[in-house]
């Protein structure tokens, strides 16, 4: 036999003023043990009821002033809770430090941050407009020969810049593409200060030394660090994918023109989701507030390297 709660409750209450008969045949239902223990449960609850508060507890954060935290986290990642927390107190909006704390828990962001450290992706962001990097990247002809193709490529704006292509990438030829890139900075009013770089051979000491002379500092990204040089290598997996494995090189000259090919259409025309889907050399058009227009637009195509490369355009 099963008690409710509610008999529970009643013969735990009556259980000092029942008849002797009852409590023998209580006996044979239950134990002693358990009616003490309904006894003491009900005390609990008695007690728990008249100990209660009568004032509410701390109302709940207001919803604008939990995303205006997350918002601080977002845009200053190197802040704690304690210096969100001064933060707000100077704009004159008071909570205390423990709920901000319960805050960046609850969006699982850490309230003591390990996010002190900066990360490399931060730091190139940060220093985009004086930063440079440079790599090769090799291309295989039909007839079997290697070629080495330099590039150099701006943080800030994504311009690409090919340097050159040679089956033998030897440091006189290595220093004068150097030369050539310092001169084309120069007349582009680029102010460069660094320039990331692997530690690859083929690149020769004096390179180093031109570069200073023109204001820039070499820097070598880390052994087995890729991410240091994140934006070239990106840069590489593109030419990669959209170029050179999608077209036959016969020889040295095709893979110079077909480079120079994809280098105006990397620059100019290109979009890039880091540049709000604008191109290098290239900014986004106003958007087309005329409905016919987008009913009937009247956009032509233009093929580069036979329909390996498209652009779209309004025709004129």
């Amino acid at each position: 036999m099963q008690f409710a709660p509610e008999d529970r409750a009643l013969l735990a209450a009556l259980l000092t003023s029942l008849p002797r008969k009852v409590l023998r045949r209580l006996r044979l239902l239950v134990r002693p043990d358990t009616v003490l223990r309904w006894h003491r449960d009900l005390m609990r609850r008695r007690h728990a009821h008249i100990c209660r508060p009568q004032r509410p507890g701390r109302p709940p954060t207001v919803p604008s002033i939990r995303t205006l935290i997350l918002r601080l986290v977002r845009e200053n990642p190197s802040r704690g809770y304690r210096r969100i927390h001064g933060e707000l107190t100077t704009l004159g909006i008071k909570v205390a430090p423990s709920t901000v704390w319960e805050i960046l828990k609850q969006a699982g962001l850490d309230p003591a941050p390990e996010r002190a450290s900066t990360t490399w992706a931060d730091f190139l962001r940060s220093q985009a407009n004086a930063l440079l990097a440079c790599d090769f990247i090799e291309a295989v002809t039909l007839s079997g020969q290697r070629q080495y193709v330099l590039a150099v490529i701006e943080h800030a704006s994504r311009r690409v810049r090919v340097l050159g292509t040679t089956a033998h990438p030897s440091a006189n030829w290595v220093t004068q593409a150097i030369r050539n890139l310092a001169m084309d900075l120069d007349d582009a009013g680029c102010r460069a200060r660094f320039l990331l770089r692997d530690r690859d051979g083929k690149f020769p000491a004096l390179m180093d030394e031109i570069l200073a002379e023109a204001g820039i500092t070499t820097v070598l990204t880390g052994i087995r660090m890729p991410r240091m040089n994140s934006i070239m290598e990106r840069w590489v997996q593109s030419c990669r994918h959209e170029l050179l494995d999608r077209c036959l090189i016969w020889n040295e000259h095709h893979l110079r023109h077909a480079l120079r090919e994809y280098e105006r259409f990397y620059n100019k025309h290109r979009a890039h989701q880091t540049l709000n889907q604008a191109a290098p050399l290239r900014p986004v058009p106003d958007p087309i507030t005329d409905p016919g227009q987008i009913t009937d637009p009247n956009i032509r195509r233009r093929d580069r390297l036979g329909g390996v490369l498209h652009e779209y355009s309004y025709a004129a």
